[in-house]
């Protein structure tokens, strides 16, 4: 039998990407990416990966990282899209729209299947709009929304995502990521952090071996993952 080929499918606070897998998560095809419509409502922003399906080459099945939290394929949260996510069936909208088996989840947690070893307690952090985390135990996977998290005086959100880092400056903001990586150990005993989102690049601690810095596209290889029981 033919192995099935999954459209990896991003949705970003500022950015929409698309990427063909093969049945190993390796690439087919270059990713491709437009800006999130503003106001980023579910019609807009699938009416703008409409378009960018066209362009893609024929595939079986469908994988989406959506930034919030996601249940049973429905979203039920939108702090960095537009509250009319709120409750909507991103799952089987996009299968009755696409004529395709669609998985939905969180968008760090893709990302962390695109990047984790699968051995010991693994945490990741992205770094983009606002900030999303998942904890991996030996490869199972647990969504966290940690970025809402109180920290100091605010949430982690506030500090570590796009708004900390205009606020406060590349400085502070690096000064401000040290601290939440030193708490994020505290609370977790994680033995590997992942960092990823596009506000990595602005990164400027010391290297370290127990954390690495992955590629903004680990966020669409993690895709073929959400396969694994077929």
């Amino acid at each position: 039998m033919k192995e099935p080929v999954t459209l990896a499918v991003d949705i970003g606070g500022t950015g929409l990407k698309v990427l063909c897998l093969d049945h190993e998560g390796k690439p087919l095809t270059e990713r491709l990416r437009t800006p999130t419509p503003n106001p980023a409502t579910p019609v807009r922003v699938l009416l703008a990966l409409d378009r960018l399906k066209a362009q893609m080459p024929a595939f079986d099945r469908v994988s989406v990282g959506y930034p919030g939290v996601i249940k049973q394929g429905v979203v039920m949260t939108a702090v960095n899209l537009n509250p009319k996510w709120v409750g909507y069936p991103l799952q089987a909208a996009l299968q009755k729209r696409w004529k395709k088996p669609v998985r939905v989840a969180n968008d760090a947690a893709v990302q962390g299947l695109g990047a984790v070893s699968g051995r010991g307690i693994e945490l990741i952090l992205t770094l983009g709009t606002g900030m999303g985390s998942c904890l991996f135990v030996d490869g199972h996977m647990c969504p966290l929304e940690l970025g809402h998290h109180p920290w100091r005086k605010k949430t982690y959100e506030d500090y570590l995502g796009i708004r900390g880092l205009k606020k406060y400056g590349k400085k502070k903001w690096n000064r401000l990521l040290a601290l939440a990586i030193a708490q994020t150990a505290a609370t977790f005993n994680w033995d590997h952090l992942y960092l990823g989102g596009g506000n990595t690049k602005f990164i400027r601690m010391e290297a370290r071996p127990e954390v690495t810095i992955v590629s903004n596209l680990d966020g669409l290889l993690g895709g073929v993952a959400l396969w694994r029981d077929q």
